[in-house]
């Protein structure tokens, strides 16, 4: 027991429940449709090995929209978890506002609404309710994820650990089938990912929405020309 709850890094085991099945690859988000522009990377060839591909990921985690959506996740439950719904709205259009392209939008919101759809349904929570309620519209992952977590009490720190880790294996996924590379070579690239999660969730856990800002720009240019390009797999 003691074990687990380390591990948990204070979740409960219920919570550690919640996190693996809103986390799971099987989450009716749709994440497995969308690349992050991994597609165009490897495309033209700037993503051709696990090195490269970790070091892609990284650096997304790092500077680029991992680094982003974690301080909103953040700035998220705090706010609900306190119930300023004036904030948490402000936060969530912001949110919608900051993606760097249409298909990155399209990527955030439509998994933010299925998110938050599904998680209505199966564990349904009347302060996720009255958030709905007070910020509708379309709503971007992150905030979907923050106000998730808060109304239902879990600590943020592993759920910022559980998210980037999604976000991460997602992107994996997406290469190991792009470049190709073998399963065993995803699993090293997944591994040697983990410093970079955990130096991100505690970097955002002590920030604040002033702190947002993004230096992920191959990235952003990526989806952009993914965006006109002949072939795809990916919807971003």
């Amino acid at each position: 027991m003691d074990d687990v709850q380390a591990l948990a890094t204070g979740a409960s085991l219920a919570d550690v429940a919640k996190l693996q099945a809103w986390f799971s690859p099987s989450f009716p988000v749709g994440a497995f449709n969308y690349s992050h522009g991994l597609e165009w990377a490897v495309e033209a060839g700037d993503v051709r090995t696990a090195a490269s591909l970790r070091a892609w990921i990284e650096g997304v985690l790092r500077f680029g929209s991992g680094r982003s959506d974690a301080i909103i996740v953040c700035a998220t439950w705090r706010a609900v978890r306190s119930r300023d719904w004036s904030t948490a709205c402000e936060i969530s259009s912001l949110a919608a506002a900051l993606q760097p392209t249409a298909e990155r939008r399209m990527e955030s919101v439509g998994q933010g609404n299925a998110f938050l759809g599904a998680v209505s349904a199966a564990w349904p929570h009347p302060v996720l309710q009255h958030f709905r309620e007070s910020c509708p519209g379309e709503t971007a992952l992150p905030v979907s994820v923050g106000a998730a977590a808060a109304a239902h009490g879990l600590p943020l720190e592993p759920v910022l650990v559980a998210f980037l880790h999604a976000f991460a294996a997602n992107l994996v996924s997406a290469g190991v089938r792009l470049v190709p590379l073998g399963q065993t070579d995803g699993l090293k690239v997944i591994a040697a990912l983990e410093a970079a999660i955990l130096e991100v969730t505690d970097k955002a856990v002590r920030a604040g929405i002033e702190d947002l800002g993004s230096a992920g720009i191959l990235a952003d240019i990526a989806s952009m020309r993914h965006e006109t390009q002949y072939t795809r797999l990916f919807r971003s």
